[in-house]
């Protein structure tokens, strides 16, 4: 039996990087391999696990900054630690680096308290849906048209209803990829990723004509710190083309900001960079505020609690990489059936178990 108020004995944290299956490149980057930084945090007998895609550095943030105010506190004050968390930063920079590193802990603290009580925590954060309906991400310009027709017609055949693929570095040779991307997967919802690679005027020429292939999701047509740029766009672009932006918000005043611009039609939320479950559930009330959806930005299996308990919730992303990585190192990873995932509610907590074995080659 645990302790009526368990406190917390043990904060930690390691950075591991992953090879991708393949190079991939957007409209602005590309990369070949992944980190991810795993925080574990025990106490009351039980360890609580989160994570952040970020770079190795969020690891040295938990580890000689956070861990030291964590110790002692109890388990249960997960929203009075949070704010700790965010004090403790504000010297080093609280966004960016320090962000992430708190998003992680924040997500470690929340599936312990959940394990703790014997809960999943979607029931814990208070459910509104049983399974969340993903849309499956991938399609980069490093992929020839052969991987890119497999890829997004594979998750056409899965059940999912949308399906997004990357544009902004040839615009030109994007359009072929766009039509190429469009008889692949018939009448399936087709998004395009441009990762703020354009000019304001320039992201409205394109999406004209992207408009053509019946793209409904333009995501980041320019830089997702241009909110008139986003506006113009936004309110100037094609009907029916829903603008999106806000995976880059590290805090509430950022996703303020863009809800008070009229920026987008949805605005997304990473909870591996906005501070956490904690941040990522303000991120979904601010726009439930403004009468606008949310979207969960990447990394499906520590967003997909929160995301059955979040308002005005769209759609999750199902990203390739991400999908990849946590089916590799976590027991308990979301499965994708008919276009949905569903938590596991005979797990507590965030239901992820570490693959320990699996996870040492990586090691960073």
């Amino acid at each position: 039996m645990t302790e009526a108020r368990p406190r917390i004995t043990e904060v930690s944290a390691r950075a591991v990087t992953i090879p991708t299956d393949a190079p991939e490149s957007d409209g602005t980057f590309a990369w070949t391999a992944t980190t991810i930084v795993l925080a574990k945090v025990q106490g009351g007998g039980s360890e609580g696990l989160g994570y952040s895609y970020a770079a190795g550095a969020a690891q040295a943030v938990v580890n000689d900054s956070l861990a030291a105010i964590l110790k002692g506190r109890e388990v249960f004050d997960v929203g009075g630690i949070w704010e700790a968390m965010r004090w403790q930063v504000r010297n080093l920079g609280s966004r960016g680096v320090c962000a992430c590193a708190i998003s992680a802990v924040d997500a470690a603290l929340w599936d312990l308290k959940a394990k703790i009580l014997g809960l999943p925590l979607c029931e814990l954060l208070g459910r509104r849906r049983e399974t969340v309906p993903v849309y499956g991400s991938g399609g980069f310009i490093s992929y020839d048209d052969k991987r890119l027709r497999e890829q997004l017609s594979g998750w056409a055949d899965e059940g999912c209803r949308w399906v997004k693929m990357k544009v902004g570095r040839d615009p030109d040779r994007d359009l072929e990829r766009v039509k190429a991307a469009r008889q692949a997967i018939g009448e399936t919802g087709l998004f395009v990723d441009a990762n703020g690679a354009w000019q304001p005027k320039e992201a409205l020429y394109w999406a004209e004509r992207y408009a053509s292939f019946g793209v409904a999701w333009l995501e980041e047509p320019t830089s997702s710190d241009d909110l008139e740029g986003l506006r113009l766009v936004r309110e100037q672009g094609p009907a029916g083309m829903d603008v999106a932006a806000g995976e880059y918000g590290f805090e509430s005043f950022y996703f303020r900001r863009m809800l008070e611009e009229g920026a987008v039609d949805v605005l997304q939320a990473d909870a591996t960079r906005c501070l956490g479950l904690t941040g990522f559930l303000q991120a979904a009330n601010l726009a439930a505020a403004w009468n606008r959806p949310v979207s969960s930005h990447c990394a499906p299996a520590v967003h997909l609690h929160a995301a059955c308990a979040a308002p005005n919730l769209r759609h999750m992303e199902w990203f390739h990489d991400h999908v990849r990585i946590e089916q590799m190192i976590f027991d308990g990873a979301p499965e994708l059936k008919h276009g949905a995932i569903a938590p596991d509610l005979s797990r507590p907590g965030l239901g992820l178990e570490l693959k320990t074995q699996d996870l040492q080659r990586y090691a960073a």
